[in-house]
């Protein structure tokens, strides 16, 4: 693990492990009020916009497996492998940026085709 030292690295080790055990509490706890999330889904705004995109991805996972971490002061990047009920092996790769002691934002990077494939069976069953 390089870069061990920052707040935007302890937050997103935080951050991580609360997705890994589907700890909606704590992400709620560490996220700004008005972070700001950007995915293949879109972007959301607010902390209650946020809370509601992570209850869903806690919905869908079956165990998330951190690749690596590195971070600074304001900011830090996180790679892992989410298994997940729509798709088994989706690698994940999210910067997160720190303001304040808080996550202010989110990039979330990953391959939207197969959980789009997998909305898209669901809705015609």
């Amino acid at each position: 693990m390089a870069g061990t030292n920052g707040k935007a690295l302890m937050i997103a080790q935080t951050y991580f492990d609360a997705m890994a055990n589907k700890d909606i509490g704590t992400i709620a706890s560490v996220a700004a009020e008005d972070v700001v999330c950007t995915s293949p889904l879109g972007e959301i705004r607010g902390a209650q916009a946020f809370r509601g995109f992570q209850e869903g991805f806690a919905r869908m996972i079956e165990k998330l497996t951190l690749v690596a971490i590195f971070g600074d002061e304001e900011r830090a990047v996180i790679v892992y492998d989410a298994q997940t009920h729509p798709v088994p092996n989706a690698i994940v790769a999210e910067h997160i940026t720190v303001r304040d002691g808080k996550l202010a934002s989110t990039t979330v990077i990953y391959d939207g085709t197969p959980f789009a494939e997998y909305a898209k069976n669901v809705a015609q069953h």
